[in-house]
């Protein structure tokens, strides 16, 4: 059985999507699919066609045909059997079989084809695995999400409950300045900055504190004794307003503020988020071509030793600014390994990839599009999975030990000569506290977010009060390279109508995608 093409077209013979398997030029298939419906005879329940050269096999769908071509020396009832399983692959992809839904989902309908037929051969698969092998989903992948969004909606948990503790102190505190247990004990001089601390002490230990300005220069200072004579131990916090007219301020709004300002009042320790919200952006391409290689890496660590998932999935993009600098080709080079697979992008000569290295359209007269927004047209396409832990950019080692009434916990981590690692972040959640942790030992900088209960370090020791050593999981880190596991490069542009080959320029990068430790 040799299939020479797997296609859709409408009722009157307009092709829609086309495979062809076999080296067939634009101009004949488009005949053949344009000779199908005259072929047809009306009132016939036949599912296949001959002509001369080549036997058509074809099932309605609705509004269109789906139609394989094969030489007539191929099995017909093998050619039934890819139809029937084309036929329920394709609603699969497209919900709407009609020409806008074909068309807006051509390209997956392509990817689908290439997984049910191979070199013109039907391979042995299911609905399932077509699906399967075309999203290339991973089941650790979806274990650790859902790892790491139940860790977000505990952390959600746990600041709904701070919030909650904050209002029912702020009620309380009304209750009693309202019972006239407030006094005035002094006032400032004109000019000055109001300010009040109330300082209230009960068994429980809580410590709260409210802030009041002016601006008129008139100044209000208050003082209220405490009401226990046994302290817990928490300190009282005072919190100072600014008067008006100190400039502009950026920064938060004043809702955010004023809950910060409460944390504060109740003693937490606020350290203000200093990240980007968002990874600065790749400046747009200057050079008329523009090449990108990118690996996104998925690494999941045992904690007690070991490599649970490592999947790094690439991309090379192309992004031309003007037409006329799209009939080109792109020579690669890799480090050529094994464990590498790859695939190309539909319309790039595969025999001409696998025996020269070199990314080149099918039609040397179509040139590749220009204008394309973000990285541009993706290419080529390669993915690595190991099970071997040497592969592992960084390593983590995390020790929690509980001891007596605190719990220590050593971080270290070790990084691979085989890449230069910037903008390394290692964030290790932690229990709600209410002070930072005790810090005994660091290699480069930490800071502690108070409000999301992580930590953000390099290799330290800190100590924190007693917990379930299963609260520091999992570890997440953050991290980019300018080199790649494929050491995938462009060696060269190849312009096809002769002349001096256009500028180009290339960026490579490895970033982190999910790099846990669980």
């Amino acid at each position: 059985m040799v299939v020479l093409a797997a296609s859709i077209t409408s009722k009157s013979g307009k092709a829609l999507v086309s495979r062809q398997f076999v080296e067939m030029s634009r101009i004949r298939i488009e005949g053949l699919l344009a000779a199908f419906p005259k072929l047809i005879g009306s009132g016939k329940q036949h599912t296949y066609v001959e002509t001369e050269n080549v036997r058509y096999v074809y099932q309605p769908m609705e509004g269109v045909y789906l139609l394989l071509v094969t030489n007539k020396q191929s099995n017909i009832l093998e050619d039934l059997d890819t139809l029937r399983l084309l036929s329920k692959v394709v609603p699969e992809y497209s919900a709407s079989l009609d020409e806008e839904g074909i068309c807006k989902n051509a390209f997956e309908l392509i990817f689908a084809f290439d997984e049910v037929i191979s070199l013109g051969h039907k391979e042995n698969v299911t609905v399932a695995q077509v699906r399967q092998y075309c999203e290339m989903e991973s089941h650790e992948e979806r274990l650790h999400k859902l790892v790491l969004q139940s860790k977000i909606n505990e952390t959600k948990d746990v600041m709904k409950r701070k919030a909650n503790e904050i209002d029912k102190s702020k009620i309380e505190r009304g209750k009693l300045e309202k019972g006239g247990y407030s006094a005035l004990q002094s006032m400032s001089s004109m000019g000055s900055i109001g300010r009040m601390d109330s300082s209230f002490s009960n068994d429980t230990g809580i410590s709260s504190g409210n802030t009041f300005g002016s601006g008129s220069g008139f100044g209000i200072t208050s003082e209220v004794d405490s009401f226990s004579t046994k302290s817990k131990g928490r300190p009282s916090a005072a919190v100072t307003a600014p008067a008006k007219g100190m400039g502009m301020k950026l920064g938060k709004s004043q809702k955010a503020n004023q809950f910060l300002e409460s944390l504060k009042a109740e003693g937490e320790v606020i350290v203000e988020d200093v990240r980007p919200s968002k990874i600065a952006a790749a400046p747009p391409p200057t050079d008329p071509v523009t090449l990108t290689v990118e690996e996104k890496l998925n690494v999941a660590l045992k904690r007690d030793g070991g490599l649970a998932n490592f999947d790094v999935q690439g991309t090379l993009s192309l992004q031309i600014l003007n037409q006329d600098d799209g009939f080109i080709q792109v020579q690669i080079e890799s480090a050529g390994n094994p464990e590498i697979k790859f695939k190309t992008h539909p319309n790039i000569n595969k025999d001409l990839f696998s025996s020269e290295n070199i990314l080149g359209s099918k039609d040397p007269n179509r040139p590749f599009p220009a204008g394309q927004s973000g990285d541009g047209l993706g290419l080529l396409k390669w993915r690595m999975q190991s099970k071997d832990e040497s592969a592992v950019p960084l390593s983590i080692s995390c020790w929690p030990s509980v001891s007596g009434n605190e719990t220590y916990v050593s971080l270290e981590y070790e990084a691979s000569s085989m890449f230069d690692l910037q903008n390394v972040v290692i964030s290790v959640p932690l229990p709600a506290l209410r002070e930072a942790p005790n810090v005994r030992q660091i290699d480069g900088e930490w800071r502690f977010d108070s409000r999301n209960s992580i930590l953000e370090c390099g290799s330290l020791e800190f100590v924190v009060p007693p917990v379930d050593t299963s609260v520091f999981f999992p570890i997440s880190v953050r991290f980019s390279a300018t080199s790649t596991f494929s050491d995938m490069k462009v060696a060269s542009i190849v312009p096809l109508k002769g002349g001096a080959p256009p500028k180009f320029s290339q960026r490579v990068q490895l970033v982190t995608e999910s790099y846990q430790v669980v």
